[in-house]
């Protein structure tokens, strides 16, 4: 037993010896947390830690918005000018381009207010406090005797605390997370801006540069930048689109800086990210890596081959499928990625010591003995008992609900609620006829014939959804015979079975359309195989709660920062390169010069094929104030700041609390970083700004943006 504490002892002397640079953190208790103020000042920090966040004053965090609720962003401008990331943008330059008017492949410049162009479904969201709620979410909850009361307690408690800030004042949301697994619960108050309208993006071969081959790569040269612009009323205040509105005049604007960077400079990022699965346990990082992750590298490797060929064949088609090309290829990579990385890095097998020195530890302390005797019996009997029904419903969803577009367009229509207000019914007809506007037919026959074959090579039999009896009793197992049937026979493979449907046409029934009844179907099918894993899940959940409180009491004096949830945190740390295996060093910028030598190694590859006039300008030197202290352009740089989805376009501050760049991607070495943290190979790759200001202003002749900037230097 001696052995075993010393063990403990050395395991938690390692854990708090983590790397300094590693978290996500709260803003609302930065000001209280010495300890991360301290480490914050000895990496760097010039700017005093009380004007990053400060719900009664200007402060840099009011500069930091949430961008369309999947992305970041930054205001630079006194007019409301927006800096994110083109990909975070690209759904919106996507949606204004045409063959005639190509924004993805040539750019876009607007030289006044009047040529900005409107994207009605998008908002920025800026956050004006934080709140702990955890006392009164948890009291409410104490008296519920399953997991499934508990949950339906704190569902409410939460809704009820959110809706009081809306009741109070009508411009604001307010959205109570949980956090540490369900433990800790924060209420969050926004502010939401429906007026953004784009302004600058530069060509697909700058702000794409390597497509998928350079996704989550270092060394990069992508120019990931775009510009947007926020409108509001006549008193400043949010408002849907009108061309009446006003550019926004901003709490506080960021500062940009043309000093760069050096070696151990530091960087702090400011943003929203996505979600991480830090303290989740070994059993459910392996349900994670052979379930949703093996699912989409299955699936969507399939769909994206049948879409991209068509997209290299046809402007039209790589205009309409651009977009939703560009979100399923990225998270398709990413999980390639985290699965290699998890084995790699032997995740698995650090996670179980973790959890060898946490059984242990309960052990020896006959409270916690008392509590968790059966916590990891309990883990690793509910999580095999839900294991292959697990894994069948990540294949379903890549397959059919996130696979053929006539099965998601049948789901909306099935969701559609044609009662609600008359504005949302309007936005949200928009934006199911703009799913149309996207889609080619033959290409959605072909894609659904894929995912039929691989659905059915990847699962059993019993969890095979009742199309394919019918695929082999009326079609005797032809499967494009369905399809092409199914295509033929539909009403709503075209908007004119919907215009039919809402016109109250009486030789129109919507619930007979072969694609409704085929989706039916699914629904149902997925219906069942939630529900047969149900108790299984509810008590997974509450291991995994409890295993994480276990976690912090086992570790009391290790400073905890919880797992990202989408909502604003602060990372921190220093620019620098890393060595990503024996032998090989990578510089912490690149430059220009690596966008020639791209351009050669890739010759005839249109993911790196760039404009001549880009290549003359850059070979040209003349780089003028954006140019490095060695006169030449950088293009991109590393930091170890720990980011994850959805800090795309994610300020990245120096100490003084000014612009360096935007950060856009991790690195394909460390691409397990959303379940473990690795100090020596993580990286957050940022755009420098100064790259993102020479294309404006030399590429793009947008001297009127760049004058609306506070630059220093």
């Amino acid at each position: 037993m001696k052995l075993k504490l010393f063990a403990i002892v050395i395991l938690s002397v390692c854990l708090q010896q983590v790397s300094a640079d590693e978290g996500m953190w709260l803003l609302g208790n930065l000001n209280k947390n010495k300890s991360v103020r301290r480490v914050m000042k000895e990496l760097g920090l010039k700017m005093p830690v009380n004007k990053l966040y400060d719900p009664k004053k200007p402060c840099l965090t009011d500069a930091v918005v949430s961008f369309g609720g999947f992305c970041s962003g930054v205001v630079v401008s006194e007019d409301g000018l927006v800096f994110t990331n083109h990909h975070c943008g690209f759904s919106s330059i996507q949606q204004h381009s045409s063959v005639e008017h190509d924004y993805l492949k040539d750019g876009f410049v607007a030289h006044n207010f009047q040529e900005e162009l409107p994207n009605p479904e998008l908002y920025v969201r800026f956050l004006l406090r934080t709140e702990d709620v955890t006392k009164r979410v948890l009291s409410a909850a104490k008296y519920a005797q399953t997991e499934s009361e508990r949950k339906t307690v704190v569902d409410s408690v939460m809704n009820v605390i959110g809706e009081e800030v809306s009741k109070k004042d009508s411009t604001l949301t307010g959205t109570v997370d949980a956090y540490y697994a369900g433990n800790e619960f924060w209420l969050s108050v926004y502010r939401d801006f429906n007026d953004v309208r784009l302004v600058f993006a530069p060509p697909s071969s700058v702000g794409k540069f390597g497509w998928d081959t350079d996704n989550w790569m270092w060394p990069r040269h992508t120019g990931d930048f775009s510009v947007f612009r926020i409108y509001a009323n006549e008193n400043n205040g949010p408002a849907d689109y009108s061309p009446e509105n006003v550019p926004y005049r901003p709490e506080y604007v960021a500062p940009i800086s043309l000093d760069g960077y050096k070696e151990g400079s530091f960087c702090m990022t400011l943003g929203y990210p996505g979600s991480t699965e830090r303290y989740l346990s070994s059993y459910g990082i392996e349900e994670m890596m052979n379930g949703i992750n093996q699912a989409m590298i299955d699936v969507r490797g399939i769909k994206q081959a049948v879409w991209k060929r068509e997209m290299d064949r046809r402007p039209d088609i790589r205009i309409k499928y651009a977009s939703k090309y560009d979100e399923s290829s990225n998270y398709w990579k990413n999980s390639i990625g985290t699965n290699k990385a998890i084995r790699h890095l032997k995740v698995l097998e650090k996670k179980r010591e973790a959890e060898a020195a946490l059984r242990d530890w309960i052990q020896v302390h006959p409270k916690e003995r008392e509590q968790l005797l059966r916590l990891f019996s309990n883990l690793e009997l509910n999580y095999n008992q839900r294991r292959e029904t697990n894994r069948a419903l990540a294949y379903f969803g890549e397959s059919f609900i996130n696979g053929p577009e006539l099965v998601q367009l049948a789901l909306e229509i099935l969701n559609f609620d044609f009662e609600a207000e008359e504005k949302q019914v309007a936005t949200r007809l928009k934006k199911l006829l703009e799913k149309y506007e996207n889609l080619d037919l033959s290409i959605d026959k072909e894609v659904f014939a894929t995912m039929l074959e691989e659905y059915k090579t990847k699962v059993d039999k019993k969890y095979l959804p009742a199309m394919y009896e019918q695929i082999d009793t009326l079609y005797h197992g032809n499967v494009q015979a369905y399809v092409d049937s199914l295509y033929a026979t539909s009403q709503i493979t075209s908007p004119k079975g919907l215009e039919r449907f809402l016109q109250r046409d009486s030789t129109y029934n919507l619930i007979d359309d072969p694609a409704i009844v085929m989706s039916l179907d699914l629904i149902v099918k997925y219906y069942d195989m939630n529900q047969s894993i149900s108790e299984a899940s509810e008590q997974i959940e509450q291991s995994e709660r409890l295993f994480n409180a276990a976690m912090r009491r086992m570790y009391a004096d290790r400073n905890f920062y919880p797992d990202a949830n989408s909502t604003m945190r602060l990372s921190f740390g220093t620019v620098g390169g890393y060595s990503p295996f024996d032998g090989a060093v990578y510089d912490y910028y690149t430059t220009v010069k690596g966008i020639f030598e791209k351009v050669r190694e890739h010759s005839g590859d249109i993911d790196f094929a760039i404009q001549p006039e880009l290549l003359t300008l850059f070979s040209s030197g003349d780089f003028g104030r954006y140019a490095n202290d060695k006169g030449n352009m950088s293009v991109c740089f590393i930091s170890n700041n720990d980011i994850t989805g959805g800090n795309s376009g994610s300020a990245m501050f120096n100490d003084k609390g000014e612009l360096l760049g935007l950060a856009f991607d991790g690195n394909w070495e460390a691409m397990s970083s959303d379940i473990v943290f690795e100090p020596e190979l993580q990286r957050c790759i940022g755009v420098d700004i100064r790259y993102v200001l020479f294309i404006i202003e030399k590429y793009g002749k947008a001297a009127n943006l760049i004058q609306e900037l506070k630059i220093g230097r």
